[in-house]
């Protein structure tokens, strides 16, 4: 049973989002402050966080920047802010993906499993050449870990991993951001083309020799990107 930690200082939204998704087969646990979710993390491990954004004692994006810095736990980031430059922060951060209040319980659903889904993917579904090599870099797709030719491991959010993974699994092949995202996080996901570029720019700095001259992901101008790099499988 997947375990969800909500981290919401207001006790109503807290509890439905509980009494729900534990009607949908989650076992969640939930709490009202960044003091209390490092209590939880510290005790027991969980397969996501969804995160809101106004707390008391810490805002969400710095306590997202603390969990990226320390751990790759899927995060989905609630606000009652609709606001596009939020969304990006958010996903600059290593949010995983971005949810606005009021929000439709189902759709929350439907994300959750999602992101689950995706980290959690059986060995089973994976394509063949469970490790992608290009440029020096071996992504593994199954143990979900990008290493360098020496061999260290480089963390990704959820979502850098699958765009990562999307690009190397359709090398030097001109690809819309429109495609990425069908790609990458399936078409119930309503991500706007600036996601994407956020995406991009996180895993250039973590890729490129130089981000600001890119060799591996490069842009294609007024259509998307193209990953131009060899590809092997292994």
């Amino acid at each position: 049973m997947p375990r969800i930690l909500i981290v919401d200082d207001d006790d109503d939204i807290r509890a439905l989002l509980s009494r729900f998704l534990e009607k949908h087969g989650f076992d969640v646990e939930g709490c009202a402050s960044g003091a209390e979710m490092d209590a939880r993390l510290a005790r027991s491990g969980f397969q996501l966080i969804i995160l809101d954004v106004m707390l008391p004692d810490e805002d969400g994006f710095s306590i997202c920047r603390r969990i990226r810095e320390a751990q790759q736990t899927p995060v989905i980031m609630l606000t009652g802010v609709a606001e596009t430059t939020d969304r990006i922060v958010g996903l600059e951060l290593g949010a995983d993906d971005y949810v606005t209040k009021p929000f439709d319980a189902r759709e929350l659903l439907a994300r959750v499993r999602a992101v689950i889904r995706r980290t959690s993917a059986s060995p089973k579904t994976a394509e063949p050449g469970f490790v992608l090599r290009f440029s020096g870099w071996s992504l593994d797709i199954l143990k979900r870990e990008l290493r360098s030719s020496d061999h260290t491991l480089t963390p990704l959010s959820t979502g850098e991993f699958d765009l990562l993974v999307t690009f190397a699994q359709h090398p030097q092949r001109v690809l819309t951001r429109e495609q990425l995202i069908d790609l990458a996080r399936g078409r119930y996901h309503d991500a706007f083309d600036r996601s994407i570029d956020v995406q991009v720019s996180r895993l250039r700095r973590k890729i490129e020799e130089d981000p600001s001259d890119p060799d591996i992901i490069r842009t294609v101008r007024n259509v998307g990107y193209i990953f131009s790099t060899q590809v092997q499988r292994s």
